[in-house]
């Protein structure tokens, strides 16, 4: 409902945050890198002069965390020539994971996903790439660093990165957050084989509620993967001069990856109906040995209702209510019955 009284009566490319604001102020980190050089700083939002890409034959590298500077969005769409409806998606947190070519460069969106263990919740941040020759710009929505395992690949001189161009830096910026991907699902099969241990020893109703929540998470990731999937087969087989052919090898493997996750997060559901229908059947199998019990209890005492009704009625001639020891051969021929049934569910094995 936020977003859409936000972007109601607007028209296509306004650049208007559909999110809450996550950072006090915007962080601009900057690298620039070839096979022999690099630079890195951090830039300030408002010194505006110095977001613009470099005349050399150098790799530029602009990462934003913090969306909601949407004059910001601007000047970076301005200085870069980039289309309306890519700033629209960069601010639009509710944007499907997408690939898109445009004239002057190449959109990607994705979410990167995390998992937390306590409140059994999936949490989403919408990520922007938007690459060109020469260039690359990315947009986060909170402060930490995504792309720390990227970044410390080209400081540290190693690898195929500082070899290539803006557009192999794209590819490894979203294989980086396909890899959160096998992370979170891990951490989710934890928390499943910890259910199933706990089920299998002791039947908690709070369990058919994790369950259920785990089955809702899992088909947020299953929402994220899925058209990620469909936005990296059109990267891989894009016609665009940026991407050059030997990165289209690497990112084919990357769509196998999301085929691959999309399986490990179908496995996981499956699981998960299993682990559902366990909690049925183990509490049906409780029921069922509370019923039994109460019967056999039951089965017990009819026989000595039935003895204890006649001998309580107000006849007179009862001949046994007069007898000395009738009292006593009552009590002794309940005490057989109640041994006689006993043996007999011991047989049956119903105790």
């Amino acid at each position: 409902m936020n977003r859409l009284r936000k972007k109601t009566g607007l028209a296509p490319g306004s650049v208007v945050f559909t999110g809450n604001r996550k950072v006090d102020k915007v962080l601009i980190h900057y690298l620039q890198y070839d096979g022999n050089s690099l630079l890195e700083k951090e830039i300030d939002s408002h010194s505006k002069n110095e977001l613009k890409q470099s005349p050399v034959d150098k790799v530029d590298w602009y990462d934003v965390r913090g969306l909601h500077d949407t004059e910001l969005v601007k000047f970076f769409g301005n200085n870069f020539d980039i289309h309306p409806l890519v700033l629209e998606g960069v601010v639009d947190i509710y944007q499907r994971p997408k690939f898109e070519e445009y004239d002057k460069g190449n959109f990607i969106a994705l979410r990167a996903l995390s998992f937390d263990k306590n409140r059994v919740e999936i949490i989403k941040e919408h990520v922007s790439i938007y690459f060109n020759e020469g260039f690359i710009i990315t947009f986060q929505e909170t402060e930490s660093d995504l792309f720390e395992a990227v970044r410390k690949r080209i400081t540290s001189s190693s690898g195929r990165i500082r070899q290539r161009g803006a557009d192999y830096l794209a590819y490894a910026l979203v294989d980086a957050l396909v890899d959160y991907y096998y992370v979170v699902l891990e951490e989710i099969e934890e928390v499943i084989e910890g259910l199933e241990e706990k089920m299998l020893v002791e039947l908690d109703i709070k369990d058919k509620t994790n369950i259920h929540q785990l089955k809702k998470e899992l088909l947020i990731v299953r929402k994220s993967v899925a058209p990620l999937r469909e936005a990296i087969a059109r990267f891989s087989k894009t016609d665009s001069n940026v991407v050059q052919d030997n990165t289209q090898i690497f990112i084919r493997d990357l769509y196998e990856h999301t085929v691959q996750i999309m399986d490990t997060i179908d496995s996981s559901r499956e699981i998960l109906n299993g682990l559902q229908d366990l909690f049925i059947s183990e509490l049906s199998f409780k029921m069922n040995k509370v019923m039994q019990l109460l019967t056999l209890i039951s089965v017990i005492f009819i026989p000595l209702t039935f003895l204890a009704g006649i001998y309580g009625m107000n006849f007179d001639n009862i001949p046994e209510l007069h007898h000395k020891h009738g009292y006593h051969i009552l009590l002794g021929v309940m005490l057989i019955i109640v041994v006689v049934l006993m043996f007999i569910f011991r047989r049956k094995k119903w105790l």
